[in-house]
């Protein structure tokens, strides 16, 4: 086997070796935007309780997809679900629900 067809077999070996766990931070970050979604929903309506409920799933989900893949928005967008968490545990769904626009801020940036 020559040089170049031993580059291509390993270099399209690494991309089928790397593309499941590409798809899987993508999924994890479209589950941390719809569950950011529901928790800045229930924060409108004043429910501190479900904000922190899908803020918390949110989390989860966003820790998971910057694991698979690193990115500045969706660590930012961590800190800002944190941030929701701890107010939405104290019965502030206002300042929670801030907190989660701004995570959803930066995962939608993550997202692209």
């Amino acid at each position: 086997m020559d040089r170049r067809t031993f580059s291509l077999v390993l270099g399209l070996g690494a991309a089928v070796a790397l593309a499941p766990s590409l798809a899987l931070a993508e999924d994890h970050l479209a589950e941390a935007i719809s569950h950011t979604k529901e928790a800045i929903s229930h924060g409108k309506e004043g429910h501190a309780d479900l904000l922190v409920t899908h803020a918390e799933a949110a989390l989860t989900h966003a820790e998971a997809a910057e694991k698979a893949k690193a990115n500045p928005h969706t660590a930012e967008g961590i800190t800002h679900l944190k941030a929701a968490i701890e107010h939405g545990k104290k019965g502030h769904a206002d300042v929670g629900t801030k907190h989660a626009e701004e995570a959803l801020t930066h995962l939608e940036a993550a997202e692209k």
